[in-house]
């Protein structure tokens, strides 16, 4: 908790104003019930025997009361003011601290979270620290000023009666750490909880169109509603712990009230020298004060185990070590970077598994060529690609960029040599310019449309009467899987890399579709091209293919090559090609 409040040092002046105001507040209101005494004893002149009142008093107690309510209500809306800034800039920044940490992450660090975990300490973590530091800009303060400013004032009235109000406030502090011990345990699992029920939903959601499919929509709606049940009962214990201490404080308050006027006007009122009505109508107020205040103690006592888990969750995406750092002297590439990507012995396996999923891998991509790769499904293509953007870190070996090590490089000065293309083409909300032109500060129009024509968008885009401004919804739902690849082709290409990787990014486009845009791209595109591939047609006239294999490169060389020395290589082909073809 301590460590996420840091974030509001930026703040801190803004912070000071506000408790000085707030300590103001609480000042102005424990001179209330001192006014509202000496009103009563001196203005009204309220004694035992009958009524002497004084209306210049009368006047000046009741002024001053006006006065400091009225300056205590000018105090309050400037502090709230303040408060809710104050928090409201808190949650930005921290926000987008957490947002710029998740943007480090690299796949190994995603997996460790999840993203629905992460969008849940992102939103509603965040949303909970919030609302808490608003709470304790006002309550820190003020509560704790008027507990202590009303039993100091109370023992200033009178001593003895004073010890009724001691022995409420202990009777109060003995209960809330009751239930402080009851409900902590709680909290804490009940965030987890949120995290459970935005995966389901999340899960859900993304995949409604195969939930329909399989008619499974009874049995996903049975596995929210266990979250949401489970979720449910827990909220009922806690607020039901919680729901008992009002009733409680409220006894306590009028059980302490009711002994005062009783002990006060039996035992004290013209029994003890200077203990008038006025003194005991004050200590009444003061009382009062006292409890509530204490009340408002206990609603922070309830908000910061939950704010504090909260925290703890949002610190551990701020604190986790990211696998993947730049180094702290970065490589100088050469002026003439032709991008050539060597494989020197490189293996790879996933934290906790058993085996690696590649194993001592030895190639060379040649600058301005085709490499292809390919194999079986589990063969570790896609693993191979996700390593040269350093998506993962390798186990052993080197990888090297024109004979430099990727370690070596910055991942920005990396990333910018490469136009990444998933297999499944991800879209953003906004145009399709926007997204063909992603990331780039300068809008080229003939650069995007040469891009589309390369990547044979240009016809299903000028298809529509917006053309370039046609709207894509968020994650390209309202444009097919075909039309997705393309465009995210378009916007590699829109890059202008010296390296592009292809991830299967040809898988849903049709065969003569596929046979045009790879006739573009050689034609169009002079840089080092790795593509990832399922269909031998889509690679069978790179320059190089490299064929996996459990893990383990188990040919290299053109189509024809591989067609005589490849065994793995030859019965991928002889599944998918014709007699006619294979000869």
């Amino acid at each position: 908790m301590i460590k996420a409040l840091k974030y509001l040092k930026p703040y801190r002046f803004g912070v000071i104003f506000v408790f000085m105001m707030v300590a103001l507040r609480a000042y102005l209101d424990l001179l209330l019930p001192r006014y509202l005494g000496l009103l009563v004893d001196e203005g009204i002149g309220l004694g035992e025997v009958g009524v002497n009142p004084d209306a210049q008093k009368i006047w000046l107690y009741a002024l001053l009361m006006l006065g400091a309510t009225l300056v205590s209500i000018g105090v309050t809306i400037l502090s709230g003011y303040m408060e809710s800034r104050i928090s409201a800039g808190f949650a930005k920044d921290l926000r987008q601290a957490v947002f710029n940490k998740i943007q480090s992450f690299s796949l190994k660090e995603m997996d460790h979270f999840t993203t629905s975990s992460l969008i849940t300490r992102s939103t509603n973590d965040i949303q909970q620290l919030q609302g808490t530091v608003n709470v304790l800009l006002r309550m820190i303060i003020l509560a704790p000023f008027l507990a202590v400013g009303a039993i100091i004032f109370s023992v200033r009235e009178n001593p003895t009666l004073s010890m009724l109000l001691i022995v409420s406030i202990v009777s109060l502090l003995v209960m809330i750490i009751i239930i402080f011990s009851i409900t902590l345990p709680r909290f804490q699992l009940m965030q987890k909880l949120v995290d459970r029920l935005n995966l389901v939903i999340r899960e859900n959601l993304s995949g409604l169109r195969v939930v329909r499919a399989y008619n499974t929509q009874a049995y996903q709606a049975g596995r929210i509603d266990e979250a949401s049940k489970e979720s449910m009962r827990l909220n009922i214990f806690v607020n039901r712990i919680n729901s008992l201490m009002w009733p409680i404080m409220g006894l306590i308050m009028g059980a302490t009230s009711l002994a005062i006027v009783y002990l006060g006007s039996t035992y004290f009122i013209g029994v003890v020298d200077g203990f008038n009505p006025g003194s005991m109508m004050a200590l009444l107020q003061y009382s009062m004060r006292a409890i509530m205040a204490f009340m408002f103690m206990t609603m922070i006592f309830i908000m910061l185990p939950r704010a504090a888990i909260s925290a703890r969750r949002i610190m551990e995406v701020l604190e986790m070590e990211v696998q993947i750092n730049d180094p702290k002297v970065e490589a100088k590439l050469p002026e003439s970077f032709k991008g050539e990507i060597t494989f020197e012995d490189v293996c790879f396996q996933y934290p906790g598994a058993s085996a690696p999923v590649l194993s001592h891998l030895n190639f060379t991509a040649k600058a301005g060529e085709t490499t292809a790769f390919i194999g079986s499904t589990g063969s570790g293509k896609s693993t191979l690609i996700n390593l040269i953007p350093r998506f993962y870190e390798r186990t052993c070996g080197r990888i090297l960029v024109d004979g430099i090590d990727i370690m070596d490089l910055k991942q920005d000065t990396l990333h910018q040599l490469i136009g990444y293309v998933p297999q499944k083409g991800v879209l953003f909300g906004g145009t399709i310019k926007d997204n063909i032109l992603f990331g780039q500060e300068n809008e080229d129009q003939d650069l995007m449309e040469k891009a589309a024509e390369i990547a044979q968008a240009s016809e299903f885009i000028n298809s529509n009467e917006q053309k370039f401004d046609y709207q894509i919804a968020q994650g390209g739902t309202n444009v097919s899987g075909g039309q997705r690849q393309r465009l995210s082709i378009a916007r590699a290409i829109a890059k202008r890399p010296l390296i592009y990787i292809f991830d299967d990014s040809f898988s849903a486009l049709d065969y003569k579709t596929d046979q045009k845009l790879r006739k573009m791209l050689n034609k169009e595109i002079h840089a080092t091209k790795l593509i990832v591939a399922q269909r031998i047609n889509t690679i069978r006239h790179a320059d190089q293919i490299v064929v996996l294999d459990q893990g383990t490169i188990v040919g290299k060389g053109t189509h024809d090559e591989l067609m005589k020395s490849c065994s793995v290589y030859l019965e991928i082909a002889s599944s998918q090609l014709s007699k006619e073809e294979l000869s």
